[in-house]
């Protein structure tokens, strides 16, 4: 046994050079006693440390129980009473051979040769705050997690492992052989904690398959080997160097599992090197803090010394930061001196000192002594040639012996200190003499006592020299040096919503996300930088999206986004801190993200003394917040992830317990709430297994969404009560259940994906035939109507014809006027799609004529479908077209006024397209029509109403190629019909390509604007729609004019415009054809004809003639009675 390495096994190797000046040995080392270790210098937490360590060394001793095994300092952890859910580093550890070591061996000597194995894997367990949860025979299985969790659980189980390579290693059995262990290590979800059992043989189980994994990876492993699952690898970054040992198969498993085996301590300077790597990113939204640090850094290079104290809660960007500040300062000559504190050295005295030391001095512990101290004086003379004084007192500080070349240090422990800091004071000073130093003393909230009284120190004496010190720390670190007058205290706060989509940006390399994916992660890591890069890389991992190129496309429903596994031991850390008061935090954590107090008594089972000393307890530790003054007092979870973790840790059977209690209490304490928020009682019905009684809770909800224009949240909480259905009982109140949520889902779902949703046709198809199977009249009016739109939006003539037929054959059966006016309205649109304007008018005028609105107006979930905001937008386009262009207008103000009176946004969206900027285009009010676009389009963005948004893009494209933007203007009109007819759309398409054509025709280009009246002709056809058919013609004509086509060609195309605009009556498309034919005639000489022709459209008129077409028209009857 080598006491040096022993020493180092212990982290005490600083102490070596004591113990070999004192000539200690390992046959002297069991018989040491307290005092015999202060005599050598250890001060108390060492001295501990060595004589608990020296007690597991010895052959009879039994294994220490794990719940006394406790770091120095730290209190003795009682062991959960209930099992919870949480991530989990399982360690399970092997002794190699035992089976050869128990052959012929006195059962008496085999016993202490395996109580000194258990004692040494147990040591190291609980140095690093492991749980040894068994010893089986020759093996060992250990948690790392549980019963309390710390940030880096996995870290410290490879740790750990290594350790435990090293010191089983060191044991010897009697006849001199060297022991060995194999280590497996694996992360995942668990259940632990459950007691099962009786008697002795009780005791706490772990359920999942890592323990299974970590024990079959063990076997993977050669003598001395540490093997980790690749779920462990992923968490530990490049804390340390591993071999790529492939996927190999393990019983017991499905398919291949990818392990790693730890070859040792990475490179990485810091923790944060170790999981982001030396790879720069760039840093968001800390332009002001950069430029603080650098403003300070200036101050420091003119002598006059700066500390910085960067304090900040976990992941806000403190090392971040800095890592900016140093790579702005690469180019500038300076001196940088990086100290890292750590989690597992906090009793470790100036362990971040010494890890600097030798990292600067490249010194290696396998070197021989006298190169280490080569290495260490070559260090020191960089800022001082007289090393004389500093160069024993820091060897001796990093247990290098220096043998001959300096005299034995005579000093007590006290002077060996003051010694220490003189010298390491210099150093600093003498560097800041020759070129300005950057001092870092990272994560100083664990840093050990020692190390913080040299910073006070430091802060006394960089004042006077060119160092910026910065120091950074967090919340629960009072730093006490901000008195001083060359301190700044700069505290991160959390990044705004433009800095974390910025963030996520970074993470996606630009792809958007979908806007309810984007939400959720703003949502869940409330500006937190770490947790919204790590959520990013969750979502972009999980499978939920697809790579469209430019983007990203949810592939199915959106769920609650896990909370991701880097970030899983830190969250339960947190929680675990406050065990006495976890339970509180639970069920707080079941109600929501905010909670009332007065809920939250009425659903936990404390008395309300302990309750308020719980709430108290929470808001010191700063997991939540209060808000509200009593009685009203509320509290929200300072993080949302903090309440995800601590909602998920709860046994589902424990958490459906707590909502079931949740949803009683605010159905009968809390009426009112139950009334506004029935989602809230939905959701925690759903939560708790009673899906069933949640389906009316969910069915109100939406209702109350689509009556406030929340059209996404809607349409969650109807398919949620749809999905709940599933759990009904087969009857007619699911039926009727159902038939009231696939109606109620149907104006929502237009809202949102517009009219030619397969979603939507399947909604209104499934409560069609609920109607009839329950005979429900009232529900038919509204299903009838959503299902004709569906087909009359995609062009479907047949089945438009087929459902009015049924309109009017089922309000002739019930009498309904309702179900009545619902089916003129239909026949109305099949009217105008077949271009019988007249009829169309006629069907539009009896249904204003007849409606009633407090007979016939629909709930507000149905006002999509109600027969009079309908009949008002169509009815301007139509008498439009018939040659009322002044009448076309009231008409569309009277629509105006009543989607105000309803005030729907869908609604408003619909009438703005077809009764606002329908017209405008038609009458040529090019202004109206870019008011109308924008105002659409600033209506769809504020509630993801991308079906009209689309609309509203190509009025938009119209309006600015109208204008003079004709480039960007035609490129818009594109792009909106390209998307929209990739939604299926073809109600107003023929119209939408017949401006374009025209936009075309104004420019010149015929060969275009013939492109987009084929797309026009072509749907059309397919659709046997002839709305648009006289002015296809007519536009047809004029663009083959312009490309040079012979007079009788052109002619035939603006004759057959002429024929077809007479016999569909429509004289404002009449007055157009006749125009461009008037126009043909001139220019051929038929003057008589062309002045005949124009006569006798034009004398039709009674009214627009302020209208651009009317205008028109008299100006060339003019000009041609001249001629």
């Amino acid at each position: 046994m080598n006491i040096a390495e022993w020493l180092h096994g212990l982290g005490l190797e600083r102490y070596s050079q004591a113990f070999q000046d004192a000539e200690v040995t390992p046959e002297v080392l069991p018989e040491l006693t307290e005092n015999d270790l202060r005599e050598l210098g250890l001060p108390l937490g060492p001295r501990k440390t060595v004589l608990k360590a020296i007690h597991a060394l010895a052959p009879g001793s039994r294994p220490i129980p794990v719940e006394v095994r406790a770091s120095a300092g730290q209190p003795k952890l009682p062991l959960p009473s209930e099992a919870d859910r949480r991530q989990l580093t399982v360690m399970f550890v092997d002794l190699v051979g035992s089976t050869a070591l128990a052959s012929g061996r006195d059962p008496e000597e085999l016993r202490d040769l395996m109580q000194a194995y258990h004692n040494t894997v147990a040591g190291e367990i609980t140095r690093f705050e492991g749980h040894v949860a068994k010893l089986l025979g020759d093996g060992v299985l250990a948690y790392f997690g549980w019963p309390r969790a710390h940030e880096d659980e996995a870290e410290r189980a490879v740790r750990a492992g290594l350790r435990i390579s090293k010191a089983v290693a060191a044991l010897t059995e009697p006849a001199g052989a060297a022991l060995a262990a194999r280590v497996g290590i694996a992360t995942g979800l668990v259940v632990v904690g459950e007691l099962i059992g009786e008697g002795e043989a009780r005791e706490r189980s772990v359920i999942g398959e890592t323990p299974n994994l970590a024990a079959r990876l063990q076997g993977l492993a050669e003598p001395g080997g540490v093997v980790v699952a690749d779920s462990t690898r992923r968490l530990i970054g490049e804390a340390f160097i591993y071999q790529d040992l492939g996927t190999v198969p393990l019983k017991g498993f499905p398919g291949p599992v990818q392990a790693w085996l730890v070859l040792g301590e990475g490179v990485a300077e810091s923790r944060f090197d170790a999981q982001h790597g030396m790879s720069t990113t760039a840093l968001i939204g800390r332009d002001q803090e950069l430029a603080l640090l650098l403003d300070r850094w200036e101050q420091a290079k003119g002598r006059e010394g700066q500390i910085v104290l960067l304090g900040g809660e976990p992941g806000i960007g403190k090392s971040h930061l800095v890592r900016a500040l140093r790579d702005r300062l690469a180019g500038v000559p300076h001196t940088c001196l990086s100290h890292f504190c750590s989690p597992f050295h906090i009793n470790s005295a100036l362990y971040p000192i010494v890890g600097l030391l030798e990292r600067a001095a490249r010194i290696r512990r396998e070197d021989p002594s006298e190169e280490q101290l080569d290495k260490l004086e070559a260090l020191l003379t960089l800022a001082t040639d007289d090393i004389r004084g500093s160069a024993p007192v820091l060897a001796d500080l990093l247990a290098i012996p220096t043998g001959e070349r300096y005299s034995p240090l005579e000093l007590s422990p006290h002077q060996k200190k003051e010694r220490t800091f003189q010298a390491l004071l210099e150093q600093i000073k003498g560097l800041a003499a020759k070129r300005p130093v950057l001092a870092i003393y990272e994560d100083v909230h664990w840093a050990d006592p020692t190390t913080l009284e040299l910073i006070d120190r430091a802060v006394d004496e960089v004042q006077r020299h060119s160092i910026l010190m910065i120091v950074t720390f967090r919340p629960e670190f009072v730093p006490r040096w901000t008195a001083h007058g060359h301190v700044a205290a700069l505290f991160l706060s959390r990044l705004g919503r433009r800095q974390g989509t910025a963030v996520v940006d970074r993470i996606t390399g630009g792809k958007l996300l979908p806007h309810e994916v984007l939400e959720q992660i703003l949502a869940k890591t409330d500006g937190v930088p770490l947790f919204v890069e790590e959520l990013t890389k969750t979502v972009l991992e999980s499978g939920l999206l697809k790579d469209r190129g430019s983007y990203y496309e949810l592939v199915g429903p959106l769920p609650p986004l896990a909370i991701p596994t880097t970030l899983q031991d830190s969250l339960m850390a947190r929680l675990d801190r406050l065990a006495p008061v976890k339970e509180v935090a639970q069920i707080a954590a079941c109600i929501g993200r905010e909670f009332g107090y007065n809920l939250l008594k009425a659903v936990t089972p404390l008395s309300e003394d302990a309750l308020q000393r719980a709430i108290d307890e929470l808001l010191e530790a700063e997991l939540i917040f209060r808000r509200g003054v009593p009685p009203d007092v509320g509290y929200t979870f300072k993080h949302a992830l903090v309440q995800d973790i601590a909602h998920e840790s709860l046994l589902k059977s424990k958490r459906q317990q707590i909502h079931t209690r949740i949803a009683a209490a605010l159905e009968e304490h809390f009426p009112a709430r139950a009334e506004m928020e029935p989602e809230t009682i939905a959701l925690h019905l759903a939560e708790a297994g009673l899906a069933a009684k949640a389906v009316g809770y969910w069915l109100q909800a939406g209702r109350n969404a689509a009556g406030r224009s929340a059209n996404l949240e809607a349409i969650t909480h109807l398919s949620r009560g749809l999905e709940a259905l599933k759990a009904y009982p087969e009857g007619l109140e699911r039926d009727r259940q159902e038939l009231a949520l696939q109606t109620a889902i149907g104006g929502p779902l237009i809202a949102i994906h517009g009219y030619t949703s397969p979603q939507l046709g399947t909604a209104f198809s499934r409560a069609h035939a609920l109607c009839y199977e329950l005979d429900d009249v009232d529900a038919l009016f509204a299903t009838l109507s959503g299902k004709y739109i569906f087909h009359f939006v995609r062009g479907d003539y047949r089945a438009m014809q087929s459902l009015v037929a049924e309109a009017r054959l089922a309000a002739e059966r019930t009498g309904d006027m309702a179900l009545e006016l619902g089916a003129h309205r239909l026949a109305a649109l099949t009217a105008m799609h077949a271009g019988d304007f007249l009829t169309a008018r006629s069907e539009f005028e009896t249904i204003l004529s007849r409606y009633d609105p407090v007979a016939h107006r629909p709930a507000p979930v149905h006002y999509v479908h109600d027969p009079k905001a309908s009949a008002l937008p169509y009815l301007a386009v139509v008498l439009w077209v018939l040659g009322y262009p002044d009448q076309a207008l009231r008409t569309s103000r009277a629509a105006f006024e009543y989607a105000a009176e309803l005030n729907q946004t869908n609604l408003t969206a619909h009438v703005a397209v077809y009764g606002g900027a329908g017209p405008a285009e038609l009458t040529g009010d090019v202004a109206a029509v870019r008011a109308h676009a924008d105002a659409i389009i600033d209506l769809a963005d504020q509630h993801s109403l991308n079906y009209w948004r689309l609309s509203g893009l190509i009025l938009r494209g119209w309006a600015m190629a109208q204008e003079g933007d004709a480039e960007k203007g035609l490129a818009l009109m594109r792009q909106g019909l390209n998307d929209r007819a990739g939604l299926g759309a073809s109600w107003y398409q023929v119209r939408y390509l017949c401006m374009l054509a025209s936009a075309y025709l104004q420019l010149g280009d015929g060969e275009k604007g013939l492109a987009a009246l084929t797309e026009a002709k072509d749907l059309a056809a397919r659709n046997d729609e002839h709305m648009w058919e006289a002015e296809v013609a007519c536009v047809e004509g004029e663009l083959r004019r312009i490309r040079g086509a012979p007079v009788g060609e052109v002619e035939a195309y603006l004759q057959t415009a002429l024929n077809v605009a007479r016999r569909q009556s429509a004289k404002s498309l009449e007055l157009r054809a006749a125009m461009s034919l008037a126009r043909l005639w001139r220019d051929e000489g038929r003057l008589i004809e062309a002045r005949d022709l124009l006569a006798s459209a034009y004398r039709w008129f009674t009214e627009g003639f302020e209208t651009p077409d009317l205008l028109a028209a008299k100006a060339l009857t003019a000009e041609l009675a001249e001629l």
